[in-house]
C-alpha cells in the first residue's frame, strides 16, 4: 500500500497506467476485447443495491450518455468512439463501467477530478456523475448489459456540430497566430507574436474561454477538429497597452483541455480597447503528426456600465524551485507549500497544476487552531481542470489564514506520464521536469466586505452559531452585523474560539 493513498489499490491504479490520458484515448481499443472476456456474467453478486436489477441501456443509460458523454462521443465529436446508438455503446460497456468507476483518478470519464466527501463540494458546471449514476452503469453492465425496450429510449439531442462554446457565444474573439509542430519534433517553449484586440471601449470581462483549432484529425490537410487533441500544452498571457498608463491584465494561465474561466461577480477583468494579447511563454509538444493550429480567445463581457466590487489578486500559492523527487519509488512522493494571506480573501477556484508525475493535490486552511481542508483532486497531466466555486459557497478567510497546499507525485513504474519513473526530476517549466502551483483565482475583501460576504453567507445557509461552514472559520464569530448573543454563565462565549 502506497503511503497516504486513499482509496486507490495497486491493482486499480495498473489499469490507470494502461489506460490514462488524451493520447491514450485509443488504448481501449486495445483494452475493450480485454475486458470485455473478463466481464462478469449476468447476475453477478456485485451489483449495486443502489440500483434497480434490472437496469437496461434505452431507459437508464442511454439518458446519463447523453447528458454527460455524447457532447465529445458522438459522430463529429472529438472523442474516438461514438456512445450514443446500442450498437455503438455495447462493444465499450465494460470500459466505460471501468473508466467512470475510477471516480476521481487519471483516466476518469468524464474527466473531473474532484474528490467526494472531501471539502466543499458545490462547483459550478460539475462534471462529474453521481455516485449513483456511477452504480447504475456498473450494474447495467454486470448484467450483461441489456438493450430493454426501444419505447423507453430518450429523444436523440441534435447537436450543434460548429464547435459550440460551452459557455455560449463569446461576445469578441481573438485568435492568434498559427503554430505549426511536426511530428517527433521536441517540445518547443518561447514568444508568441502580439495580437492586436479589435474594440472600441474598454470592457470589463465576467468569463473567458479558449479552445485549439487544428488539423490533428485525419490525415487531410483541411480537416479540423477542436480540441481532439492538443500541441498547445500552456499558454501564459496578458493584454498590454491602451490608454492607461500601466495598461496591462494578467489572465489565467491556458493549459490543454482547460475548462472556462468565470471570474468572480463582484471582479470582473478589464479588457482595454486598443490593447494586444502577448505571451513570452507558450508551450507546444507533437501531436504525434503534423498539426497546424491556433488558439482562440473568447472574451464575455458584462454590460457596459459595470464596475468591479473587489480587486483580483494573482495566483502566489506553490514552489517552482525546490522540487525534489526521487525516482523508481513506490510510495507517493509529497510536495508542500505555504502562504499567510495579507488580505481577506474570497476564494474563486482552486486549479491544480503539477506536471508529469503529478497524481494528487490538496488545499488546508489554517486558521489559529483549525486546520481545514478546503479542497482535494486526482490530476492528469494530459487534461487539466479547475473547480470554480459556487458563489455562496467559496472560501472566505481572514487575513492571517495559512493555506496549506499539498502535491502528491507519483514515480512509480505504474506512474502513467512519466517516460522513464527511474530518474529523478526536479523545478522547470517543461514536462518532463516539475511545478507545483495552485492557480487558482481569488478576490481581496475589506473589513465591510468580508463582514458583509460573511452574513450573507450565514443567511443563504440558515445557519446558527451551534452550525459550521466548511471554508469560512469566522462566519459563526460574533461580528457585526451578526447578533449579539448572551454569554453562558460558565462556559465559553462564541467568540472563544482559540482563534487568534
Amino acid at each position: 500500500m502506497r503511503s497516504r493513498e486513499m482509496g486507490a489499490p495497486a491493482r486499480m491504479r495498473a489499469v490507470v497506467a494502461a489506460s490514462s490520458g488524451v493520447l491514450a484515448l485509443l488504448v481501449p481499443l486495445l483494452l475493450s476485447a480485454q475486458l470485455l472476456a473478463s466481464a462478469a456474467p449476468a447476475g453477478s453478486s456485485r451489483a449495486s443495491s443502489a440500483a434497480p436489477a434490472d437496469v437496461t441501456f434505452s431507459r437508464d443509460i442511454a439518458p446519463i450518455l447523453q447528458e454527460n458523454c455524447q457532447v465529445c462521443h458522438r459522430p463529429n465529436g472529438v472523442a474516438p468512439m461514438a456512445l450514443v446508438t446500442y450498437d455503438q455503446v455495447r462493444p465499450w460497456a465494460p470500459l466505460i463501467q471501468h473508466r467512470t468507476g475510477l471516480k476521481d483518478r487519471a483516466g476518469v470519464m468524464p474527466p473531473y477530478y474532484l474528490e467526494r466527501g472531501i471539502g466543499i463540494q458545490q462547483m459550478q458546471n460539475d462534471e462529474r456523475l453521481t455516485v449513483e449514476e456511477i452504480e447504475m452503469i456498473a450494474t447495467w453492465v454486470e448484467a450483461g448489459a441489456p438493450e430493454g425496450d426501444l419505447a423507453d429510449l430518450p429523444a436523440p439531442i441534435e447537436w450543434d456540430d460548429s464547435g459550440a462554446w460551452r459557455l455560449g457565444e463569446p461576445d469578441l474573439i481573438v485568435n492568434t497566430q498559427e503554430f505549426f509542430v511536426e511530428a517527433g519534433a521536441p517540445d518547443w517553449w518561447g514568444d508568441m507574436e502580439s495580437v492586436d484586440i479589435p474594440m472600441e471601449g474598454d470592457r470589463y470581462v465576467r468569463a473567458v474561454a479558449i479552445r485549439e483549432v487544428n488539423t490533428v484529425v485525419g490525415d487531410a490537410a483541411n480537416e479540423t477538429s477542436v480540441g481532439g487533441r492538443w500541441i498547445v500544452h500552456h499558454m501564459i498571457w496578458t493584454t498590454v497597452g491602451g490608454d492607461s498608463s500601466s495598461g496591462l491584465t494578467a489572465w489565467p494561465v491556458h493549459e490543454l483541455g482547460r475548462n472556462p474561466d468565470i471570474f468572480a461577480p463582484e471582479a470582473g477583468r478589464l479588457l482595454r480597447a486598443g490593447s494586444r494579447v502577448t505571451s513570452n511563454s507558450v508551450h507546444l509538444h507533437s501531436s504525434g503528426r503534423d498539426t497546424r493550429a491556433h488558439l482562440e480567445i473568447g472574451f464575455y463581457f458584462h454590460p457596459p456600465d459595470y464596475q468591479p466590487e473587489y480587486r483580483s489578486l494573482g495566483f502566489e500559492l506553490g514552489d517552482g524551485v525546490n522540487i525534489d523527487i526521487r525516482g523508481g519509488e513506490e510510495n507517493l512522493q509529497e510536495l508542500h507549500a505555504y502562504q499567510v494571506l495579507e488580505n481577506h480573501t474570497k476564494i474563486v477556484s482552486f486549479e491544480p497544476h503539477l506536471h508529469g508525475p503529478g497524481y494528487r493535490m490538496c488545499l488546508e486552511a489554517i486558521w489559529g487552531m483549525q486546520i481545514e481542508t478546503l479542497n482535494c483532486s486526482g490530476y492528469d497531466h494530459n487534461w487539466v481542470k479547475q473547480y470554480v466555486y459556487d458563489d455562496e459557497n467559496a472560501p472566505l478567510l481572514p487575513a492571517g489564514t495559512v493555506l496549506h497546499l499539498v502535491g502528491y507525485m507519483d514515480m512509480s513504474e505504474d506512474s502513467p506520464n512519466v517516460p522513464d519513473p527511474r530518474n529523478w526530476q526536479g523545478s522547470g517549466n517543461r514536462s518532463i521536469t516539475n511545478m507545483f502551483i495552485d492557480l487558482g483565482s481569488r478576490v481581496a475583501l475589506t473589513d465591510e466586505q468580508f463582514v458583509e460576504e460573511m452574513a450573507r453567507r450565514r443567511e443563504v445557509h440558515q445557519v446558527s452559531v451551534n452550525d459550521h461552514i466548511v471554508g469560512c472559520p469566522l462566519c459563526m464569530a460574533n461580528l457585526p452585523p451578526f447578533p449579539a448573543e448572551e454569554p453562558a454563565a460558565d462556559g465559553p462565549t462564541n467568540n472563544d474560539n482559540g482563534q487568534p
